[in-house]
Parts: structure tokens; sequence; C-alpha cells
């Protein structure tokens, strides 16, 4: 009772703040335009001077092209809003001292982030879920189907990936003293994310692979369970380092 309370708490705050709407509203916004853009580049680049030899070098869109840049858009805002929305999390309750209120009561300092967490990621799972129905709908219309199986496999996907990096940095915003600085060891932990993972023979083990294999899946290529794995464990580890320190925190 005490998790749901708590988690139910996280999601009327998220509401309150408008976070959970924006963080709906870019997703949906970059998955609606990702077919778009994919099927009219070409055409704007007609209107560009000597366009149109431009445009005659550019193979006609297909729908993998959609798929890819949709790929592209939820890659570079999910990380984004996920350092963004994550980074306070904890940071701003300790300044606020609404932290020490609510463990005053019997609440397990563990499940106060787990609620946390859990309702972060509920909050990408629905944006992601409405972000990947608006570019299957337009993909359809302007491209054709997509086989709906795969497709659910792409965002689920992005899901875990996404969550990699809420875990890390809600990890980093009970480490640092400020959002700023739980901001900018989110940060690096990112950069030495990417770094790793374009290592020949390492980066298949790495978050980033998890973007390649939802590509994979709407063509029928490899799978990466080795990536898929390590990024599971990398959010379980990440929580429970998170737990572990900040139970041994003075607020």
């Amino acid at each position: 009772m005490l998790f749901w309370a708590t988690l139910r708490k996280e999601l009327l705050e998220q509401w309150r703040s408008y976070r959970a709407l924006v963080v709906a509203a870019v997703l949906l916004g970059f998955g609606l335009i990702s077919p778009l853009t994919a099927k009219f580049t070409p055409e704007l680049l007609r209107l560009l001077p000597n366009g149109d030899q431009i445009a005659g070098l550019i193979p006609p869109p297909t729908i993998l092209d959609a798929v890819a840049q949709y790929l592209k858009n939820m890659n570079q805002f999910t990380v984004i809003l996920a350092l963004l929305l994550t980074m306070g999390a904890v940071t701003q309750e300790k300044e606020r001292g609404t932290a020490a209120m609510m463990l005053s009561k019997p609440l397990p300092r563990w499940m106060f982030l787990a609620a946390k967490f859990a309702a972060l990621g509920l909050t990408f799972a629905v944006s992601l879920a409405l972000a990947g129905a608006g570019a299957y709908y337009y993909t359809g219309l302007l491209f054709g189907p997509l086989d709906l199986g795969a497709w659910a496999g792409v965002n689920g996907l992005l899901l875990v990936y996404t969550l990699v990096f809420v875990a890390l940095t809600l990890l980093c915003s009970v480490l640092a003293h400020s959002q700023a600085a739980a901001g900018g060891l989110a940060f690096g932990l990112l950069i030495m994310l990417a770094i790793l993972g374009a290592l020949p023979q390492v980066g298949q083990y790495f978050p980033g692979e998890l973007v390649a294999w939802a590509g994979h899946l709407i063509v029928g290529g490899p799978a990466a369970w080795p990536a898929l794995i390590v990024s599971l464990a990398l959010i379980g580890l990440a929580l429970a380092a998170a737990a572990w320190s900040f139970g041994g925190q003075e607020l």
C-alpha cells in the first residue's frame, strides 16, 4: 500500500507540474514528424538553388527511411528528456526538505526511490506508446503498413534504452548535492557510455546497440541479446547503488 500511495504521489506531481505532458508532447510530436520528414525531405531540397540536382542524388524514400528517422529522433530526445526529468528527482526533494518529511513516515528509502523510477518509467512508456502510434499511422499512410509486432518490439527496446539513462540519472541525483551537479554527472556517464559503445568488439554489449537492434527488427536482422542483458543489469545496478547510497545519507 505504501508503494502505491508513493507512486500515485509521484505521478500526480508529474502531472501537476506538466512534466509528463511535456514529455508526451515532445515525443508524440517527433513521432508524427519522423515519417513526414523522411517522405518530404527530397521535395524540400528541390526548393533550394540547384535543389533538383541535390534531390536527384537521394534515392526515393522508403519505409526504412521513416523508421530510421523515427529511431534517430527517439534516440536523441528520450535521452535528453530522461536527463532533464530525472536529474532533480531526489536533489530537489532533499533541498526542499520534502524527502525528510516523506521518510519520517514508515516509508523505506528504497521504496521512495523505486516509486520515483516506476513513475518515470510509466511516463516514458506512455509517451513512447503515443509516439509509436503516431509514427505507425503516418508511416502507413505515406509508405505502407508496418508489422505491428515488430513495431511494438522497436518501441519496447527504445523504452529499455531510455530506462538505462533514467536509472543512471536517478543514481546521480542521489549522489549529488544539487540538480546541476546531478545533471553534470549524468551527462558524463552518457559520454562515457557513448565512447565505450563506439569501441570495436565492445560496443555490441552497450545500450546503444539496442537502437540498432530496433532498426533490425523491421528487416529481420540480427538480435543484440548481450546488449539487452547488459542494459537491464545497468538499470538494476544503478538502482541498487542509489538505494545503498541514499540509505546512508543524512536528510
